[in-house]
């Protein structure tokens, strides 16, 4: 490894040179399930062939312009959007914490016009929206926020899936303009809320005059079997939903869609990206939501995933140092009752490519293109890892 580089992750000691559907080839040969996309990013799994294309060929004619003229490719995909999650409309980034960026500097917008001069966003504990200096602070993690006070006034923290919490925060705050939430805390251990509680949210902001902006740059994207998490809710539309990571299954691309009392706050001059939103990243993006429809991928989803958390279950829910598996389509969290880090390094040497997340939650989130032996193989080998590590380790009944 250089020293050029800075030392920002604790890397593995592998390097990838070739990727195929759920299988990436490193630079010895050696094959690996890859059963964490590139942390929810390559959803249509590695070179997918329509991606790929559309790539080439997109790359062969415009890269790039600029946002000064218009991009008939991100009207598309706007367009593309806005009809298939009933949001309004759409402003494009690079990333997922790009999109969080707009989405706070667009409440706080919301609140002057209100009057308001501090604005405050309630924000939730264990949630994850990125690393600049707004979504740090809004993220409810104190490890990723030490070391970078001070940190941006205007963030509240509650519970997560706690209603009673968020009232009473919104009535200690009478400055609050907006609740700011993920579907499902995928950072946070795969935490799945309460099955109304999106719901619930929706219908306090919405009496009490608040912004519901969504942050599904994990969730989004067929991920949990519908191309929005906050569509297994019923009469849910957030005011503010961001994505990204899924949306180009790779190329960088993030977008901030809007509806409601959010439309309209953001004129010329407010915002904008000089690489969002271009004709290569759209393209890409176009490519990777028509292969999802076509190839009918979130049955996949609904299909396998559901029978791979029962799988799961069977093979670790006796076992006293399992706490909990959990699921929302394909993002499992299978949280232990000891820290497991070292299981990505184990499951790396069995090729297989996991993540642990909170330090005692194993995150998978495998690519939407896995087949039913791919989807068992994954459930196989690490129910197998799981067992054999716990039977090293003292543990505390969890009863």
């Amino acid at each position: 490894m250089t020293d050029s580089v800075m030392p920002t992750y604790g890397r593995l000691n592998v390097s990838f040179v070739k990727g195929e559907g759920a299988w990436l080839t490193d630079s010895n040969g050696q094959r690996y399930l890859d059963a964490l996309s590139g942390i929810a990013v390559c959803n249509l799994g590695h070179c997918h062939p329509r991606v790929t294309a559309a790539i080439q060929d997109q790359a062969s004619q415009l890269i790039h312009t600029s946002n000064v003229y218009r991009i008939p490719l991100q009207e598309q995909l706007a367009d593309k959007l806005v009809e298939i999650s009933g949001m309004e409309q759409v402003f494009f980034c690079n990333s997922g914490a790009e999109a969080n960026e707009a989405a706070i500097k667009l409440v706080r917008k919301f609140g002057h016009a209100k009057g308001v001069s501090k604005p405050v966003i309630i924000v939730m504990d264990g949630s994850f929206h990125g690393r600049t200096m707004a979504t740090l602070t809004a993220t409810g993690n104190a490890k990723v926020q030490a070391g970078f006070d001070p940190l941006v006034p205007g963030f509240v923290r509650v519970p997560y899936n706690d209603l009673d919490a968020l009232r009473m925060a919104i009535g200690h705050w009478p400055e609050a303009v907006a609740v700011m939430l993920e579907p499902v805390q995928g950072e946070g251990g795969i935490k799945v809320p309460d099955s109304d509680y999106l719901a619930s949210v929706r219908s306090i902001c919405t009496q009490r005059k608040l912004l519901m902006i969504l942050d599904e740059v994990q969730t989004g994207i067929g991920r949990t079997g519908k191309w929005f998490a906050f569509q297994h809710a019923q009469d849910v539309i957030p005011d503010v939903m961001t994505l990204a990571k899924g949306l180009g299954n790779g190329m960088p691309i993030g977008a901030c869609l809007v509806a409601g009392s959010a439309v309209g706050l953001f004129q010329p001059g407010n915002h904008g990206s000089t690489f969002g939103g271009n004709p290569l990243a759209c393209r890409a993006a176009l490519a990777v939501l028509q292969t999802i429809e076509t190839e009918k991928l979130m049955d996949n989803v609904n299909t396998l995933g559901e029978q791979m958390f029962q799988a799961f279950k069977k093979r670790l829910d006796q076992h006293e140092g399992v706490k909990e598996v959990r699921h929302a389509g394909f993002m499992f969290g299978i949280e232990l009752a000891v820290p497991c880090g070292e299981l990505v390094g184990l499951a790396l040497e069995k090729g297989l490519l996991i993540n642990v997340t909170s330090e005692k939650v194993i995150r998978l989130l495998p690519p939407l293109i896995i087949n039913e032996a791919e989807a068992m193989q994954i459930v196989d080998q690490l129910s197998d890892l799981v067992t054999e590590f716990l039977s090293t380790r003292t543990v505390v009944s969890v009863a």
